[in-house]
Formats: structure tokens, C-alpha cells, sequence
């Protein structure tokens, strides 16, 4: 961890990679005039939208949309499965398992045709009661169960001991998307009409914890975080029956979840406070997470340390090294090909506009580990077998 000050605000920082973007970004979060105590951010930090993904924010008194970000809840699940590699022929992982998950799972911009069973939509949440998720209810019940884009991922990977497991990442699909903008465009508009002092320019708009507007984006904050889980589940859910069907005997250890992209009331150095965690994950002492690499690269189970300092917080992934621009600009695409290739991984780079998810686009995976080594300890490495990207 590196300590220095920007704005005369604490900055404690694990990464030794941080993009332009990322840099203005951080100057902007430390003018924050309800910041708390330091700013705390990841070794896989990068430019995002009003906050860096990869950055850990604690606030007095109020919630900032952008700093939760778009894809709320977005996160990680992983399952263990009895399967071992050896008994998964390349035939099958092609023709059979990976074929059927895509046919059963959309990617992308696409959505199921039909509604999904409504009893695997979160429950105890009163809709009438929110604006967003009231109105976008009925896509979202076709949105549940569906991957979505960018660096949205499902991957059968295998551990050391030769056992296949399954991992995915992904959110709230267009449902957090659509509640987030709208409330960071309500902050604005409040923002503008009290004269706050933060720049709308910053994209850091505000609600603060006694207004009515910031109960409702919480509200609805929860249960997109919620829906976010209950999409991962029903896809992995989906995975296990397509295993299944080939391999009537697997059985599977229990899901461990994890996101990556939400506010939380949690208390840290003797006060009580609203801690925004954008592309990052919550590692409590003792906490199972999970830090994926990159498609080539392998990715880790991990086990919280409970650093305070981070406010027990450390790295989603292994984070962009470049921007999806640069990187189906500059990286040879024959090349990533071959590096895939050669070690056995089904993937989908095929044209240049793949280079953005392409390996060498992120981090180096084991660098970012070991600059968080004080943040986590790694329980399981994962090698990547065969990836379909959103």
C-alpha cells in the first residue's frame, strides 16, 4: 500500500498501474466535501464514470449514483462441481455443454422471448412503492437468467486437483442501468437547486441520507443488488442442469457469491458511514470472494484478511490495462489467438472487435494478487478451460 495526500485528503492506494482518467477521477473524489476519513483504492483500479472502478468510497451523509455505478450489484458467482477435466473430452465441452449454454443462456444485448417463472424474481420487495423498477418490472422478468455485455463472462475452469468448476460475472442488466441514471440525473437537478459546491462536471451528484429521494434510490439500489444475485443464480442454475444432462452422476459444492457494485451502511473507524464500492469486493476477515483474471489467464478463489484500511475491501478482478478502443486498436490479434490456442481454451476472439475482452487488455492477474496479498489470501486457483463472453 502506497499513502500519500490529493486535496489534502488521505489516499491509500494498492495499485502500481493507474490510467489518466482514473488519476482525474481520484483528484475529483478527494474535493469531496463529505468524503470520510481516506480514499481507498484497489490494485486494479481504471478510469469509470464520476469514480474509478476498482475505488472504495466512505461518505457522511449521503449516497452518490455514479459512485455505485450503472450495473448495480453486478458481481461474481463460482461452483465446484465432482467433474473432473479429464472425463470432459473437447468434443463434449464444444458440442455439447458450451453449444447448449448458449442456447439456453442469451449474451449481449439479448433477452429471453418469453417472461421467466415471476418466482425467480427477488421477493419481499414492495414495487408499487419504487418508480424504476415498477416501471421496467416486466422486461426485467426477461432480462433475468441473461448474461449481458462488456466484460460479462461465463467460464468452465478446472482447479489444481483436476475438477471442473463453473464461474460467471454479471449484474443488473438493464434494470440498474435505468436506476441509476435516473437518480444520478435527479442528483443533478437537486444538486443544482441547493448550490452544492460539487462540480456537476464530476459526475459525483448526490443525495443526501434525509431526503426522500435518497430512501427511494436505496430502495431500489437493493433490489437491483438482489436481482443481480438472482440472475447469476438462475444461470448457474442453468450450467448445472446442462452438466447434468451429460453427466447424471455430478454433483456441485454450494455457490459462493459475491459483487462488486453497490453502497452499503457499514461502520469503520468508530463511525457510521455509507461505503460505495465500485469494482470492488467486500473481504471481511474470514470472507470467501472471488478475483477473476482475464479469459487466458487463471482467476482465484480467495479469503478475506479484513485490512481496515481498505475498508475491508479488496480488488473484483484484475482490471483494464487499456481501454476496449486501445485495445482492438493496438493488440495483434493473431497472436492473442494463439496464445489462447495453445493453451487449450475455447474462446470467441475471432475478429478485432474481440480484442477488447482479449488477455492482454487487463493487468497481469498474479501482480495484482500479490499487491494485495495483506488484503486476502488466495484458498484455490482456477485455470480458464473454455469462456463465452457477453
Amino acid at each position: 500500500m502506497k499513502e500519500f495526500m490529493i486535496e489534502n485528503t488521505p489516499v491509500k492506494m494498492w495499485a502500481s498501474v493507474c490510467d489518466v482518467k482514473a488519476w482525474r477521477e481520484i483528484s475529483n473524489l478527494c474535493s469531496l466535501p463529505f468524503l470520510f476519513h481516506h480514499l481507498a483504492l484497489m490494485p486494479d483500479v481504471h478510469g469509470g464514470v464520476g469514480m474509478p472502478i476498482g475505488a472504495v468510497l466512505a461518505t457522511k451523509g449521503v449516497v452518490i449514483p455514479n459512485a455505485v455505478g450503472v450495473d448495480i450489484g453486478c458481481g461474481m458467482c463460482a461452483v465446484k462441481s465432482s467433474l473432473r477435466v479429464e472425463d470432459l473430452p473437447q468434443e463434449t465441452l464444444r458440442k455439447v455443454i458450451m453449444r447448449n449454454i448458449r442456447k439456453r443462456i442469451p449474451v449481449g444485448m439479448e433477452h429471453h422471448k418469453t417472461t421467466q417463472d415471476e418466482a425467480l424474481m427477488p421477493q419481499d420487495f414492495d414495487i408499487e412503492q419504487t418508480t424504476v423498477v415498477k416501471r421496467q418490472y416486466v422486461a426485467a422478468t426477461k432480462q433475468i437468467g441473461t448474461l449481458g455485455g462488456g466484460n460479462h463472462f461465463i467460464e468452465l475452469q478446472r482447479d489444481e486437483e483436476g475438477f471442473v468448476w463453473i464461474m460467471l460475472h454479471s449484474g443488473s442488466r438493464n434494470l440498474g442501468k435505468q436506476v441509476c441514471d435516473y437518480y444520478d440525473k435527479l442528483a443533478r437537478q437537486l444538486n443544482e437547486r441547493w448550490f452544492s459546491s460539487v462540480n456537476p462536471e464530476m459526475e459525483l451528484s448526490f443525495l443526501p441520507v434525509k431526503s426522500p429521494e435518497f430512501h427511494q434510490y436505496w430502495a431500489e439500489m437493493q433490489y437491483c443488488v438482489a436481482f443481480a444475485l438472482a440472475n447469476r443464480s438462475l444461470m448457474m442454475q442453468r450450467i448445472m442442469e446442462i452438466l447434468q444432462d451429460a453427466y447424471p452422476d455430478i454433483t456441485f459444492e454450494p455457490m459462493i457469491n459475491i459483487a462488486h457494485n453497490y453502497a452499503a451502511w457499514e461502520n469503520h473507524f468508530g463511525e457510521n458511514v455509507i461505503v460505495h464500492r465500485k469494482g470492488a469486493t467486500r473481504a471481511r476477515v474470514g470472507e470467501v470472494g472471488i478475483i477473476p483474471g482475464s479469459q487466458g489467464t487463471c482467476s482465484y478463489i480467495v479469503e478475506g484478511l479484513g485490512e481496515e484500511n481498505s475498508f475491508l475491501s479488496c480488488s473484483h478482478g484484475a482490471g483494464r490495462l487499456m481501454s476496449r478502443t486501445e485495445a482492438q486498436n493496438t493488440i495483434d490479434l493473431q497472436a492473442e489467438i494463439a496464445f489462447l490456442d495453445a493453451q487449450n481454451i475455447v474462446h470467441g476472439i475471432r475478429t478485432r472487435s474481440d480484442l477488447d475482452e482479449a488477455p492482454s487488455a487487463y493487468k497481469n492477474i498474479d501482480e495484482v494478487l500479490a499487491q494485495e496479498s495483506d488484503l486476502v489470501k488466495i484458498l484455490t486457483k482456477l485455470h480458464p478451460i473454455a469462456v463465452i463472453k457477453g
